[in-house]
């Protein structure tokens, strides 16, 4: 039998100690129980759906820009590295990065936040459990269960964040959030990892697209450190190589942090396992400084980036296509396919399964179903 956590440090989250699945399987063999995780959610449908998913820019605006699943991708890498260097569980880490957006609308926040508007009298809608939704019940591939049967590791690490009103019906997954405990070590450090990756991947999708000038992001005191450490090196270099060099320096710069002040907080903390963990405050952490400077980013992007006019234009349209077909599906539910029609007069079922529909287009399938709706040209 393979020992896939030999290498592991005793508080990291062992595959051979794992919780489970909700339905009983067979060992996965030549595989750990997290790398089964890894593969079922890599060949899930709505993985594949990331790829037309907006990160920030709407996929048909630009072949280069980040759309939801080549960040994911980008997470997992950055999991690996800091897993890796922390002696956690590498696998777990990928699985997490890997299927923390499934559940993400079109339209990246703005679709979240307006179905979220639109569900108000229906339970809310909260992106970090619909992707625990879809890998619970809404991904069709196996006779025996609904959903993914992932374990629970997984699945905590998925739920990253929950109302209590919604952490009381998920019974042990949720309670930590009612006690007010910590996840695994692999969890908190897939949140950051996802943090790394969107604010250097964002700065270069903006100054790709032209909202952001380079000019504006030397006003950001850990773009600008950087980038004149590589103006020192490479005098003259090309401005595209300059910026990715910069880039370059400041992802190394965030997880040489996080793995340094975390290793420091693991040896003063010492958890003996886990459960130690769990009890603990928050182990993997970025310095006081980083912190700052990483807020400081965070705040410069959403005024510059994701509020430009131009960003506020798409924003625009794209409540509006989400709200019409919100409205339009519970006026009429015969207009959806049969799979999301409720047969009773149950409001509240309904609701979801319209979120659900929803939730699960990709940002051009979104457009093309408003158009076949409200479009006299689609007749």
């Amino acid at each position: 039998m393979i020992d896939f956590d030999c290498n592991l440090a005793p508080y990291a989250a062992h595959s051979a100690k794992s919780r489970g699945r909700h339905f009983a399987e067979p060992a996965p063999g030549s595989r750990s129980e997290f790398q089964r995780d890894r593969d079922r959610i890599i060949h899930s449908t709505a993985f594949r759906r990331l790829e037309y998913k907006t990160q920030v820019f709407l996929n048909h605006e630009g072949d280069l820009f980040r759309t939801r699943l080549t960040h994911s991708i980008e997470v997992a890498q950055i999991g690996r590295t800091l897993a890796r260097s922390l002696r956690l569980n590498e696998d777990l880490v990928e699985a997490t990065a890997l299927a923390h957006d499934l559940g993400h609308t079109p339209f990246g926040h703005v679709g979240q936040d307006v179905l979220n508007e639109c569900m108000k009298d229906y339970g809310g809608f909260e992106h970090n459990l619909q992707s625990l939704r879809v890998v619970d019940h809404l991904e069709e591939h196996y006779g025996a269960f609904d959903g993914l049967n992932l374990t629970f590791e997984t699945r905590e690490g998925i739920l990253k964040h929950c109302s209590l009103n919604n952490a009381r019906l998920l019974g042990d997954l949720g309670q930590r959030f009612l006690d007010k405990t910590q996840p695994s070590l692999e969890a908190q450090l897939t949140n950051l990892a996802d943090e790394i990756a969107y604010n250097n991947h964002d700065i270069d999708d903006g100054l790709r697209s032209g909202l952001l000038t380079m000019a504006q992001m030397e006003e950001v005191t850990l773009f600008a450190r950087h980038r004149h450490a590589v103006e020192a090196q490479y005098p003259g270099l090309p401005g595209r190589r300059a910026l990715y060099e910069t880039i370059r320096l400041m992802i190394t710069a965030m997880t040489a942090d996080l793995v340094e002040t975390s290793a420091a907080l693991l040896r003063d903390a010492a958890p003996a396992g886990i459960d130690d963990v769990r009890a603990a405050p928050p182990l993997i952490r970025f310095s006081d400084q980083m912190r700052a400077e990483t807020t400081a980013l965070k705040r410069f992007l959403y005024a510059n980036l994701y509020r430009h006019f131009k960003v506020n234009r798409m924003r625009v349209k794209a409540s509006r296509i989400v709200r019409d077909l919100f409205d339009a599906f519970m006026t009429d539910p015969v207009l959806l396919p049969p799979d999301y029609q409720v047969a009773s007069s149950d409001t509240l079922k309904q609701a979801r399964k319209i979120a659900d529909y929803i939730a699960g287009m990709t940002d051009r399938y979104a457009i093309r179903e408003h158009k076949r709706i409200f479009s006299l040209d689609e007749l």
